[in-house]
């Protein structure tokens, strides 16, 4: 199974970083503008469209006020499996630290899914400081 994680440093608060990321419901608007063009909320699942068209299922598996962290799944489409989560650490100085973890099958997909999670981690970045 391939296993991703990726970081990035945000100047903003980390309590303002984990209000963006807990919002699952607006992720296309508070974190990732421009590669999710749109989110709809199926009970506690999330139905994301990707600005290339592609549309993916994503259970919500967990929202962790205590710990700032997110989990999620993706359904269908080409994973066999895959489960990520985003967590939310106060590094001081007005500093965040975001940790973005992806496990999935098949292992041909991690490519794509590492190329993916960089592009997502600059826009939140840039969103996030914005």
């Amino acid at each position: 199974m391939a296993s991703i994680q990726k970081y990035v440093l945000i100047v903003a608060s980390p309590d303002d970083v984990w209000a963006a990321v807990r919002d699952v419901g607006n992720v296309h608007e508070r974190l990732v503008p421009g590669l999710l063009t749109d989110c709809k909320l199926d009970g506690d699942t999330r139905i994301v469209t990707f600005a290339n068209g592609m549309i993916v299922r994503e259970p919500i598996i967990a929202i962790d006020d205590n710990e700032h962290r997110l989990a999620w799944a993706a359904v269908g489409g080409q994973f066999k499996h895959y489960n990520a989560s985003l967590q939310v650490f106060d590094e001081g100085a007005g500093l965040t630290r975001l940790v973005w973890i992806a496990d999935l099958l098949p292992n041909e997909l991690a490519t794509m899914v590492d190329d993916l999670m960089e592009q997502g981690l600059a826009i939140m970045k840039d969103t996030l400081e914005g």
